[in-house]
Parts: structure tokens; C-alpha cells; sequence
């Protein structure tokens, strides 16, 4: 199916970007993407007056952190699909027909894998192995593996941006993009892609800090769709902490010692732990007959419009 690059927004969220931005915008308008738009977090650089110059259109964002800007980015966009990307040159704009291609094709969102033929040049011994426990952290939590969650190369479709409820502010945006895609039922394609050192900029990433606020977005996000695993963890933690006072109890009441006190939190701990399981259970079968409840509308909105 052919490409019409002037359906497409170019997205590129920036911050302190002056090296790489005019490069990465000449880019794309050299292969017909004359739609770009960067969204600047006040950069102090000169950042937005050279994207400007390089013919992209130039917001402010009003809030602070990646996040916000994705979503304000979204508010503003009006084209039938959006390519986004970060501005630091560790993108490959050759990769972007691969990209949106899908999308032409009926999917609703595409994922640029930069961990099937990473360099060993852009990625820490630490970002490899954090990506790979948070991807597999994610498939745990949400029940489907989509390769790489974190990476900043996506493209999707205007219906798929209308259905995702985003409000994380910094890093894990693209981690609450790819599970409101799981959450909507939204079809994803992965696509592999060149991912290069950072050609200019210092990075903003924190491996340690921000791959535990990444995890425990991917864990706070399961409350709504997965909360057999959300409410389970924390139901089976409890009962085993109980279980494991409780053989304290045990041993000492063999040896004479009575721990009343004790005896009693045990108790509460596997009580409360086991009700809290069977309210992520009773969740869990909510949440499916909501899912089939939607599914059965969406059907009947299509043979709606099938007739008309």
C-alpha cells in the first residue's frame, strides 16, 4: 500500500536538542515529511529557533517532563497519523516509511524495536539487561510482550490516539502508551529499527532511578488491567509474611513460649492477604466481562456502519 507522507506528523519532543535537531528535521523533509512538529521543554540551547529555521513548526509546552509534552503534542495534531520520535539523533529518519507503513496497512500503532539488532555502542551493559527485565516485567503484568516498551520510535493512528488515557508527566509515557495499547485492544505492529549512540547531547535518563519508576509504573498500571497480578502480589506477600510468623509462632509455642501478640497479626496477615487475592480474582473476572461487553459493541457499531 502506497504512503502518503502529508497524512503523517512528524513529532519530536526536545530539550537542550541544538546539535542534532536540524539534522534530524532536514531528514524527514527530504523524504517528503513536511509535517514536523517539535515540542520544546524550554530549552535554553536555541533549540526551538533552530527547528524553527530548519521550516518545523515549534510549540512550548506548558508542563514539564516528556510526558506532558507527548500529551500536549497529541492535543495539537490533527493529520490522520502521528511518527514520533525523540530529538537527540539516536533515531534513524530512514526508518520512518517502515514505521508508518503499518499504519496505512490497518493497524492502529507501531513499535520501533531497538533491541533485536542493538548497537553495542548506544546501549550500557545496565540499559540492555534493565531493558530486558522491564519487557518481560511488562509481559508479566499485562499479559502480552511488545519488545521493546520503552522505545521512543512509535507511530499510530489518530483513532488510536483518541482511545489512550495518558497522564504520566515524565519517562513513562511510553511505558502507559503500550499498556492503554493492550488495555484497547489496539493492533500493534513491532519493527525493527537502527538505534545509534547519542550523537551530541548528554542523556536524561537515570538507568537506576528511572528503570524503577518505569517498573513501578508498569506494576501501578496493572490495577486497572491486570488486577489479578496487581491485588495477587500484594494478597500472596502478605500470606507468605504470615506464613512465615506463623511458623515462629509454632516453634516457639513447642518450646513454651507463647506469643499472643503475634499469634494474632499471623492470623490477620493470611486473613487479609487471602481476601485481597480473591478481590483481584473477582476483579479480574469484572474486567472480562467488561472487555467482552465492548468487544460485542464495537461489533455491532461496525455492522451499523457495514449497512449504512
Amino acid at each position: 500500500m502506497m504512503i502518503n507522507r502529508d497524512e503523517v506528523t512528524v513529532l519530536i519532543p526536545t530539550l537542550n536538542e541544538a546539535p542534532t535537531i536540524q539534522a534530524l528535521i532536514r531528514d524527514f523533509t527530504d523524504q517528503g515529511y513536511h509535517n514536523v512538529l517539535v515540542i520544546d521543554g524550554n530549552s535554553t540551547d536555541g533549540t526551538p529557533e533552530l527547528a524553527q529555521a530548519s521550516g518545523a513548526r515549534v510549540l512550548t509546552q506548558e508542563g514539564r517532563g516528556k510526558g506532558s509534552a507527548v500529551i500536549e503534542a497529541f492535543r495539537e495534531i490533527d493529520t490522520p497519523y502521528v511518527l514520533m520520535l525523540d530529538g537527540d539523533g539516536t533515531y534513524d529518519p530512514a526508518d520512518a516509511d517502515r514505521m508508518v507503513k503499518p499504519l496505512f496497512e490497518g493497524y492502529d500503532q507501531v513499535i520501533g524495536d531497538r533491541l533485536q539488532d542493538a548497537d553495542a555502542d548506544a546501549f550500557s551493559r545496565l540499559n540492555f539487561v534493565g531493558n530486558f527485565i522491564l519487557n518481560r516485567l511488562f509481559r508479566l503484568a499485562h499479559g502480552r510482550y511488545l519488545f521493546d516498551i520503552l522505545s521512543g520510535y512509535r507511530a499510530f493512528s489518530r483513532g488510536a490516539i483518541n482511545h489512550m488515557s495518558l497522564k504520566e508527566q515524565g519517562f513513562g509515557i511510553e511505558t502507559e502508551i503500550s499498556v492503554e495499547s493492550v488495555r484497547n485492544g489496539q493492533r500493534v505492529q513491532v519493527v525493527p529499527i537502527r538505534y545509534g549512540r547519542r550523537p551530541g547531547t548528554p542523556t536524561k535518563l537515570n538507568p537506576i532511578q528511572d528503570g524503577y519508576r518505569i517498573a513501578v509504573t508498569i506494576y501501578r498500571l496493572a490495577r486497572m488491567n491486570n488486577p489479578l497480578f496487581y491485588f495477587g502480589l500484594i494478597g500472596v506477600s502478605l500470606s507468605i509474611i504470615g506464613f512465615l510468623l506463623g511458623m515462629v509462632v509454632v516453634f516457639e509455642w513447642l518450646a513454651g513460649i507463647t506469643h499472643v501478640p503475634l499469634t494474632i497479626l499471623t492470623v490477620l496477615l493470611i486473613m487479609v492477604g487471602i481476601q485481597i487475592f480473591v478481590f483481584g480474582m473477582i476483579g479480574d473476572l469484572v474486567l472480562s466481562f467488561h472487555r467482552e461487553t465492548m468487544a460485542e459493541i464495537d461489533l455491532l457499531r461496525r455492522e451499523l456502519e457495514d449497512r449504512r
